[in-house]
């Protein structure tokens, strides 16, 4: 095995490339290295200008010759692109068998974890009376609301993700005819953080966010709540969007990959993620850990992020048209 150069080489380094914020990732991943003595977790952040696309853009670059091992993403939509672009590794996951199926994909090629749902944020302010608030993503829409609302554009980030599903959920036309809607009734802007900011401070009544963001205001004091839309039998459920890990294909360290992702999506994990600022929503079925973000029972949307996905880059083209 020396001589043909078979012979196995111990791993005592494994390279992550992190979309997951820098102060939620560290300690988690400090917690893994002190489970295996003499292996170091080399790890890569993105940048705030960049956001994910910047380690998804290199990931790709990187394709044939790879440097990362595993991709934590704090989202999805780029992790199924990289899927598609047959970049992933199928892993043996330990994960229970009922997993949700729209949190991993079909081919073992990623898990999806800890995830922000997309709520409305409301000025209690303003919104005093409960029978008045908005209770649904469609009501985006309405007229009544028209200036006093908002979203974060729906080329990028979450909204993007949340938009593509919806359109799954309405099909096409209606879709289109929503998006117009909205376009011409609230105020749309830079991100999910401007948006929670600009309903905490009066400027608007309401608005659509991830959780985290909402959370940040509550902490701070401010007269705001969390809806969590469209809740009747009748209507889609809450959206939750994942964090996502993944092990690259070819990794240089694929026993170390391994290791560091199942530790990823164990429940030890999810738990630290629940306990974080940003209150994450463990996906593990009976996790022990609640997030506060959650206070009562919630209906969940079925998003298929696959066909999402897959629907994207066409409809990517119609919402800049829209929105642009």
């Amino acid at each position: 095995m020396l001589a043909s150069g078979c012979a196995p080489r111990r791993e005592n380094s494994v390279v992550i490339y992190s979309a997951a914020d820098r102060e939620f990732a560290e300690p988690i991943l400090a917690a893994f290295e002190r489970r295996q003595p003499g292996l170091s977790v080399l790890s890569q952040f993105d940048v705030e200008s960049t956001k994910t696309t910047g380690l998804v853009s290199r990931l790709e670059s990187e394709a044939g010759r790879p440097r990362c091992d595993v991709f934590w993403n704090n989202e999805i939509m780029h992790t199924l692109r990289l899927e598609e672009a047959g970049l992933l590794q199928s892993v043996r996951w330990q994960v229970p068998a009922d997993w949700p199926t729209n949190m991993r994909s079909a081919q073992g090629c990623w898990v999806g974890i800890a995830a922000r749902a997309r709520v409305l944020i409301i000025n209690g302010d303003l919104l005093a009376d409960p029978s008045e608030r908005p209770e649904s993503v469609l009501d985006l829409a309405d007229p009544k609301w028209k200036g006093r609302a908002a979203i974060a554009s729906p080329l990028y980030g979450t909204t993007a993700t949340h938009f593509a599903i919806l359109d799954g959920h309405l099909g096409r036309a209606k879709a289109l005819e929503f998006y117009n809607q909205v376009k011409n009734n609230v105020q749309v802007l830079a991100g999910n953080k401007q948006v929670a900011q600009m309903v905490s401070s009066g400027q608007l009544a309401f608005g659509l966010t991830d959780t985290d963001d909402a959370l940040i205001e509550i902490a701070s004091g401010l007269p705001v709540e969390i809806v969590f839309p469209d809740q009747m039998a009748d209507e889609f459920g809450t959206l939750r969007i994942p964090n996502t890990v993944a092990v690259m294909k070819g990794a240089p360290h694929p026993v170390a990959a391994t290791a560091l992702a199942n530790y990823l999506v164990s429940e030890d994990t999810e738990g630290r993620l629940a306990l974080g600022p940003s209150a994450q929503i463990p996906i593990r079925p009976g996790h022990p850990q609640s997030s506060r973000a959650v206070k009562t029972a919630v209906r969940w949307m079925d998003g298929d992020f696959s066909q999402a996905a897959k629907r994207w880059p066409e409809l990517a083209t119609q919402l800049r048209a829209i929105y642009q």
